[in-house]
């Protein structure tokens, strides 16, 4: 006899991990709300001086991360976050729930990835805003939606390390 979906081992396995997706929807919520502060504050092109290395900057990118295929049509770029982010879904759904540095890592790269596949989707490219440089030399301007993306996989990176195989760590070792 088979239980109800619902109730019982089955529950638990539907519902594992669902509870790291208020930080994806955290992510969405600040990236959007910071965007649109700046399209309501700044011309495209405008800069605001915050410190002698950090300028408040609205710059408008149609390509991937650097402006990488600038050139792709906007729908691409959204099929492909929503791509990433059933994946994420399927991960979180079938990982073990006591790993957490991996589930934060990838919820944070999903939460990037619909912040800027809204942009995409609504405006045609993202809004990118800060802007850091140093001695006249400009990093990519990027946005928080990328900020979330890039400490996701700095985790997931972290998480390898720290959870390496045993037979690997044995390996290196002889």
């Amino acid at each position: 006899m088979s239980e109800h979906p619902t109730t019982g081992p089955q529950r638990a396995f539907a519902y594992r991990n669902v509870h790291w997706l208020w930080l994806a929807a955290l992510v969405i919520i600040v990236d959007q709300v910071s965007k649109q502060l700046v399209v309501n504050s700044l011309q495209l092109f405008d800069r605001i001086e915050l410190t002698p290395f950090l300028n408040l900057a609205r710059v408008h990118n149609t390509g991937a991360a650097f402006s990488i295929m600038s050139g792709a049509a906007p729908w691409f770029f959204v099929a492909l976050s929503l791509a990433v982010t059933v994946g994420i879904l399927i991960w979180l759904r079938r990982h073990p729930h006591d790993q957490r540095l991996p589930a934060v890592g990838l919820v944070l790269i999903a939460g990037g990835a619909l912040g800027n596949a809204i942009d995409r989707a609504t405006r045609g490219h993202v809004i990118d805003f800060i802007d850091v440089h140093v001695q006249g030399w400009h990093w990519p301007a990027f946005n928080v939606a990328d900020s979330a993306i890039c400490i996701g996989a700095a985790l997931l990176i972290l998480d390898m390390f720290i959870h390496r195989a045993p037979d690997q760590a044995r390996t290196d070792q002889d």
